[in-house]
């Protein structure tokens, strides 16, 4: 495993970062033994950053993560969560509630700090209120020693660029928005980079729409742009590979980038990733998806606030 530094932080954190959304059951029915052997194990296969959040499972991933990482000396992994969002419609930004939101999290991951504290999913409230109040109140936090630094997370780019342009933060986490579907990141990297930002990708596999088994019925994308990924999928299905392998490999390949989240709650699923991470992109297959996935490349879907959105939302040709 290849370690990098994460933005101008002190931290050096695993190019594979395990995503604990899946430890919250937010995909599928999970088996908890399961899952903390996947916390486990990915960590004894080198894996040293982990990013969960109270609104996975509605607190059942920080739990669960909470018993995996009971035991494991604190110095072993660099931690991260998040504050602002609660449910799929509960949203509190407010000093108050991310001081509480802090808390609560610490008591249900048994550490007395995080290393990274992250504004969760910013373009569905005032991003004004996101640089004016909950910044400084995660300052506050971090000098109280709950937290070493601050960070932001969303799908909207343009969201993330307003506050990071306004107020000081140490992190990005982006998802769903450099993978082979969509590459719109890249485009906004060089940017971030100016501003001394340390960079996590997340949902490489478009949350389950770059997987065999298929987007979950809850996913946003439309009903082409996800028939497009599982025609891509059965191509590779054909081939005798898994586009969810190709997916995490194309990630893996943009530069500037501190640590790419993967996330499963079975061991094997993680083991597969790891073993996937190191052998080499198969040129002529991601060339075939690509040509497949052209006619909805960059194509997303609608988040947050009308004002705070920055995708294009239809297929530019029709899918032949």
């Amino acid at each position: 495993m290849d370690y990098r530094r994460l933005g101008t932080t002190d931290l050096m954190v695993s190019v594979l970062g395990y995503g604990a959304s899946p430890l919250g059951g937010v995909f599928h029915d999970i088996d908890e033994a399961d899952a903390i052997r996947s916390v486990r194990e990915s960590f004894a296969r080198g894996i040293n950053f982990v990013d969960v959040s109270p609104y996975y499972g509605i607190t059942r991933a920080e739990t669960l993560l909470g018993r995996a990482l009971s035991g494991v000396p604190r110095e072993h992994y660099v931690l991260a969560t998040k504050v602002g969002r609660y449910g799929d419609d509960d949203f509190d930004y407010s000093a108050a509630r991310v001081q509480a939101s802090v808390d609560e999290s610490l008591q249900r991951l048994g550490v007395d700090y995080v290393d990274l504290i992250q504004c969760h999913d910013i373009e569905f409230v005032s991003l004004d209120q996101v640089v004016e109040e909950t910044i400084p109140a995660l300052r506050a936090i971090v000098d109280e020693g709950k937290a070493r630094y601050v960070g932001i997370t969303g799908y909207s780019l343009r969201a993330l660029e307003y506050v990071s342009a306004r107020t000081k933060i140490d992190t990005i986490l982006t998802y769903c928005r450099y993978n082979l579907q969509d590459q719109s990141f890249a485009e906004w990297l060089p940017t971030f980079q100016e501003r001394e930002i340390g960079i996590v990708n997340a949902s490489v596999l478009a949350m389950g729409a770059l997987t065999t088994r298929g987007a979950p019925a809850w996913h946003p994308a439309s009903e082409v742009l996800l028939e497009a990924c599982a025609r891509a999928a059965q191509m590779c299905h054909d081939h005798g590979s898994d586009i969810a392998k190709l997916a995490l490999q194309y990630a893996l390949r943009l530069p500037g980038v501190a640590s790419t989240l993967v996330g499963s709650a079975k061991w094997e699923n993680m083991a597969r990733n790891i073993s996937w991470s190191e052998e080499p992109i198969d040129l002529d297959l991601m060339a075939e998806v690509e040509q497949i996935l052209a006619p909805v490349r960059n194509v997303g879907w609608p988040v947050g606030r009308p004002e705070n959105q920055d995708v294009t939302v239809e297929a530019r040709s029709p899918i032949v």
